[in-house]
């Protein structure tokens, strides 16, 4: 029998047609996980008011839905802003329900969920997530994709007539995301703005403190706040 050879050139050739065509095939779809789905491309967005203990979804603008949930307390507050369904998951235990909707929260593990607790919906009695009856987030879960805009409403600080907490080291929330913010955008922070006051927070506001020739104890005070011009 004759033996046939093949140039390196044309082997090399044909694995990477071969790889090609498995990329962009069917079968290449089951090799990887899903990607979610692009906020734009999610007819879906949710709006939540903690002052209102309401969730309110819209679809293309319109109201379809709206459920009465539990809020955080004012020690552990739901944390405001903008955000993201990135994570849809199942029985995570009986403390949040036979559903979980997780959010893109920078400095924390926030979601949707269900409860054990019923009697807690419509108050301040959660550890920052969104607490719903368990019939609810059953319907949330399978009408809401994975990519869907999460819009928590409220004041960043707290609510208008308090106060903000003073924040050091340790410290994690919308608020010290805000004076982050503030820190990078006067030239002091250069870090990431993801709600986690670490030691290079720390850094930047002794900095800030410093050239505003006050005590340099890395704690944001309520002078602090003026300074930035986050409170008059």
């Amino acid at each position: 029998m004759q033996t046939i050879y093949f140039p390196l050139r044309s082997i090399a050739f044909f694995i990477i047609i071969i790889s090609i065509i498995l990329a962009i095939s069917p079968i290449a779809a089951y090799a990887y996980p899903l990607r979610p789905i692009a906020a734009e491309q999610s007819i879906y967005t949710i709006e939540v008011y903690p002052q209102r203990n309401r969730l309110i979804v819209r679809v293309r603008g319109q109201q379809i839905k709206a459920y009465p949930v539990a809020v955080g307390n004012p020690s552990t507050p739901t944390p405001i802003g903008v955000y993201y369904i990135t994570y849809k998951g199942t029985d995570w235990g009986p403390s949040f329900g036979p559903r979980w909707l997780g959010l893109n929260v920078p400095w924390g593990n926030y979601g949707i969920h269900g409860t054990n607790k019923p009697y807690s919906i419509g108050q301040h009695m959660s550890h920052g997530c969104i607490r719903m009856f368990n019939r609810d987030v059953l319907e949330l879960y399978e009408m809401i994709p994975i990519g869907t805009k999460v819009t928590i409403y409220g004041h960043v600080l707290g609510a208008p007539k308090d106060s903000p907490r003073d924040l050091a080291e340790g410290d994690v929330g919308g608020d010290v995301l805000l004076i982050q913010s503030r820190l990078k955008s006067a030239g002091y922070f250069d870090g990431i703005c993801n709600g986690k006051f670490r030691a290079s927070t720390t850094s930047a506001l002794k900095k800030f403190q410093r050239d505003q020739r006050m005590i340099q104890d890395g704690v944001v005070s309520q002078h602090i706040y003026e300074a930035l011009g986050l409170i008059e």
